[in-house]
């Protein structure tokens, strides 16, 4: 177990609510980790703490299973953000968030911010296969040149992917659209009496991901990590206003005064 008096002390929380099996756990791993990895269902919930330049930001993974859904309200209290994720190929995984997830977020901070994220892009979408890392490499060149240790070698990087005419038949049907996480981001807003033209567009809100390719999982983080920046800011200047009470130290001054006293 961690030394939990070392550890930074977070500035913000960021949630991820969704059904069982919809991918959560894999985003973290390909964003905090850089691989995919096959994962177990999350029992209760598990934390990350990402090191964004000068802050600090607490991401929670929370189990989709309706056994711990009580679970989720408490995870989410004080949360500057949630993402909302769903599985592209199951239109059920959307409906669960509307309908098991949504009121567990009202425990959150009162401006939080809703990103709706469809995950496993990368079986509807020829696309998400050309996954770009944040120096506009593929993931394949870029595995490819670090194992290189001969600047001579002439072997070629792995073959690209396949174009979307031989991945056709490989596809899966969508059954959620792009336009079905818009309008369920708008009832959100309603849920929550918020205006949609002092909120923030829903297409910027909306994302498709692929945590086993890493497409849009950096866009995604980074987007939000931007949007709650106030939010941070605004903390950190409420923690200097109020600042906290060193109880050891008090307890080393009252110490060194009973002593003094008695005698």
């Amino acid at each position: 177990m961690p030394d939990m008096s070392k550890m930074k002390k977070p500035d913000v929380k960021v949630v991820l609510l969704g059904d069982m099996n919809v991918g959560k756990t894999s985003l973290l791993h390909r964003y905090m980790e850089r691989k995919f990895k096959d994962t177990v269902s999350t029992v209760g919930g598990a934390f990350f703490l990402k090191q964004w330049g000068p802050y600090n930001i607490s991401i929670w993974d929370t189990a989709g299973r309706e056994q711990f859904h009580g679970l989720g309200s408490m995870y989410c209290r004080g949360a500057a953000a949630v993402i909302l994720t769903y599985d592209v190929t199951n239109w059920q995984s959307l409906a669960e968030l509307e309908e098991r997830f949504l009121s567990l977020t009202d425990t959150a901070n009162h401006d939080c911010i809703y990103a709706i994220v469809g995950n496993k892009a990368d079986l509807t979408d020829s696309k998400a296969h050309l996954s770009r890392d944040s120096d506009g490499q593929s993931e394949n060149q870029t595995e490819c040149e670090e194992g290189r240790t001969e600047p001579e070698v002439l072997s070629a990087c792995p073959t690209p992917p396949a174009s979307p005419a031989s991945l056709s038949g490989l596809m899966l049907h969508k059954q959620v659209t792009r336009e079905d996480a818009v309008a369920l981001y708008g009832r959100i807003l309603r849920y929550k009496g918020l205006e949609e033209k002092s909120s923030l567009p829903a297409e910027k809100m909306c994302f498709e991901t692929s945590a086993k390719t890493g497409y849009n999982v950096d866009a995604l983080f980074e987007a939000l990590f931007d949007l709650v920046l106030p939010s941070i800011l605004r903390k950190r200047h409420e923690n200097q206003e109020s600042p906290t009470v060193d109880l050891e130290e008090c307890r080393g001054v009252s110490g060194k005064k009973a002593r003094s006293s008695c005698c």
